[in-house]
């Protein structure tokens, strides 16, 4: 049989996460050096019912095939969308899943986010061939939700603007889980995740209607601070001012209620939320009084948070005509954003520099987005 560690390439690897049968098919003979003769002759099969499946004239459906092409080829089955009737690991699967989420959670939020999706996404695609098998068991359902969120927010963390929509489509998976489940806690989680990701791509008036919606089923003091400072965020983009107003209001007060800290609820985040708001709702000049009098008094709890502030800080120095220190503070985003992968940053970074004119820092920012896709395109 054909070598199958050669299905660490990066080709290959692409190919799996597909799980388009003729792909993987077509990617496991070029690796492999087999000809469509030697390939049906492993598996059994007329070379022309291979011919079949790789240029899609066949599709095969069938649970049983698939697993059949799976063992012979050294596949893991999940990749092919179907689950072995053998997988005696299964529940320690289920036992352990808790834990790939929380670690890949802690990845993406130290920075490293596509090491994220690397561990999410192996997890997530063998929960999903399960469940298209009807082998839905609560525990299943419930590890595929917290999987379909997680996996969803990392990718919106790591794409680029134009393919933030299918971050949201994970995210938004993982809400009819939620609704399915009656779960009122991770439905108010899954509600602010879809939220944000729908707002990342750029579907604003649906991220206001499910953030509005997790802050009116958030039960505890954190997670309603999360959600208001979502929503304050899509209520900025939105130019809708009052609305910003009412979200910001309710975020700093239960921030002020103390206790508690994460990601969206601290006070250096409140700062970028309210700076940002600010700017989109017309009122840079508030924006840069409070950027010049109230500094921030926490760190921020992740990297990336790091470069968010600082590319807003660029826009309300840009509107205090601070040039030099605009091109300061959006030189370090870029810097930072390249080093974490996250197109996307700098994505609004060469936004912000183009609305202030600022043609070395766009520049600067077109060519790292250019080293990024070629670090992160298969080859």
């Amino acid at each position: 049989m054909p070598a199958v560690w050669l299905w660490s390439a990066p080709e290959a690897t692409a190919a799996l996460r597909s799980r388009d049968l003729a792909t993987i098919l077509r990617v496991y003979r070029r690796l492999n050096k087999l000809s469509q003769e030697r390939l049906a002759a492993l598996l059994g099969y007329d070379k022309t019912y291979v011919s079949m499946i790789e240029t899609g004239r066949r599709n095969i459906s069938d649970v049983v095939t698939r697993r059949h092409i799976a063992r012979t080829l050294g596949l893991p089955m999940h990749a092919l969308g179907v689950t072995d009737n053998d997988d005696a690991d299964f529940a320690a699967m289920i036992q352990f899943g808790d834990s790939t989420i929380r670690l890949a959670e802690i990845a993406r939020q130290s920075g490293r986010a596509v090491d994220a999706v690397n561990e999410l996404w192996p997890l997530v695609a063998r929960l999903e061939a399960r469940a298209a098998e009807g082998r839905a068991e609560r525990d299943t359902m419930i590890l595929l939700g917290q999987g379909r969120a997680a996996l969803g927010v990392s990718l919106g963390t790591v794409l680029p603007e134009e393919r933030l929509t299918a971050a949201a489509r994970w995210t938004g998976k993982a809400l009819v889980v939620a609704e399915r489940l009656g779960d009122r806690a991770f439905l108010a989680h899954a509600l602010r995740m879809h939220g944000n990701e729908l707002r990342k791509a750029d579907h604003v008036g649906a991220a206001i209607a499910r953030l509005s919606r997790a802050v009116a089923v958030s039960e505890d003091r954190e997670g309603q601070g999360a959600a208001f400072a979502l929503l304050a965020r899509a209520a900025g983009e939105h130019g809708d001012p009052d609305l910003f107003d009412l979200a910001i209001k309710g975020y700093r007060a239960r921030l002020d209620d103390g206790g508690g800290r994460s990601m969206l609820f601290n006070p250096f985040t409140f700062r970028e939320i309210e700076l940002r708001g600010l700017v989109a709702t017309g009122r840079a000049a508030n924006a840069v009084r409070i950027m010049q009098t109230n500094m921030p008094d926490a760190a921020p709890v992740a990297p990336q948070w790091h470069i968010i502030e600082r590319v807003t800080a660029g826009q309300v120095l840009l509107a205090a005509r601070q040039r030099d220190d605009a091109e300061d503070a959006l030189r370090t985003a870029l810097l930072a954003a390249e080093t974490h992968r996250l197109p996307h940053q700098i994505q609004r970074t060469i936004r912000v520099a183009d609305d202030g004119g600022l043609i070395e820092i766009s520049t600067r920012g077109q060519l790292a987005l250019q080293r990024l896709s070629a670090l992160l395109t298969p080859g």
